[in-house]
């Protein structure tokens, strides 16, 4: 061995295996992003009614919804499980990833027959405003441990 791998410490599996504490990291990151979404939500309501009409405006800003809980589900299952273990945590987000699937599907199942429902206008909502919002996000967001979750404001 060398000298470079003996000044390395070995990790330690206990240390991973510690719950992790501090605040919650992804509840500041998921409000941020719902608080963005509300921003934008007038403007995408007001496309969605441009190209769809009233269904598509009712549409939209059921998608919305749709896709602000998704994200509160997301953050809170994270936050909740990251204080217990670090493998709960990621069972949860695994788990927790399929059953918001399962949500979305369902929300968009329970009202597909109903009279209001634009289905183009619906299913452009999510996957635009799920991509939109997380794209926004990731140039807010400190890629770096030393400061997790939102940047720190510039001094």
């Amino acid at each position: 061995m060398s000298k470079a791998a003996d000044r390395v410490a070995p990790v330690d599996p206990a240390v991973m295996s510690k719950p992790v504490s501090g605040d919650a990291t992804e509840v500041t990151i998921s409000r941020d992003l719902i608080k963005r979404g509300l921003i934008v939500a007038p403007v995408i309501v007001g496309v969605c009614w441009v190209i769809w009409g009233s269904k598509g405006a009712v549409s939209s800003a059921y998608g919305i919804a749709i896709v602000l809980i998704n994200f509160a589900l997301a953050a809170g299952a994270i936050a909740l499980t990251a204080r217990i273990s670090l493998g709960l945590m990621m069972g949860a987000i695994l788990v927790g990833y399929l059953v918001r699937l399962g949500l979305i599907f369902l929300a968009v199942y329970l009202v597909k027959d109903s009279s209001w429902i634009s289905l183009p206008a619906l299913g452009a909502t999510i996957i635009v405003t799920h991509l939109g919002l997380l794209v926004w996000e990731m140039k807010y967001l400190a890629m770096s441990l030393a400061h997790p979750g939102l940047k720190p404001a510039r001094s």
